[in-house]
């Protein structure tokens, strides 16, 4: 069996983590920060965004990658991985926006748990 689904949804969210990433360096250039965020708090929204991205994406991808291997339907995958993305574009266009809470941030992280727990529940159904 292969992880196409997986496969398709990791490369995607690949892409979003090493755009972030670059930003952070891009960040670090503009606002000349070698380490940490310098105290600047758009250093650390910019180091936040990666970060909170690096945290969420390997879980839900191993969770993806555990349900396709034990025979999960793709329209569940689908689901979720649309989900997902969807979650974590929305959480960097809010976090990009402002430090302070809002809708964007709201909605996408919210979407982002959506995804882990549709998926925890979805492996804990395929083996019990």
């Amino acid at each position: 069996m292969t992880l196409s689904i997986t496969a398709l949804y990791a490369g995607i969210l690949a892409l979003i983590v090493l755009a972030l990433a670059i930003n952070v360096t891009v960040h670090r250039v503009k606002l000349q920060v070698s380490l940490g965020d310098g105290g600047k708090p758009q250093m650390l929204r910019m180091i936040r965004l990666h970060g909170n991205a690096a945290e969420y994406i390997p879980l839900a991808l191993l969770l993806m990658a555990i349900y396709e291997l034990n025979g999960g339907g793709p329209m569940g995958l689908h689901i979720v991985g649309i989900a997902l993305v969807a979650g974590r574009v929305v959480q960097t266009g809010g976090m990009w926006a402002t430090d302070m809470p809002n809708i964007g941030r709201q909605i996408g992280q919210s979407l982002t748990w959506l995804a882990l727990v549709a998926l925890a529940v979805l492996n804990l159904w395929k083996v019990v």
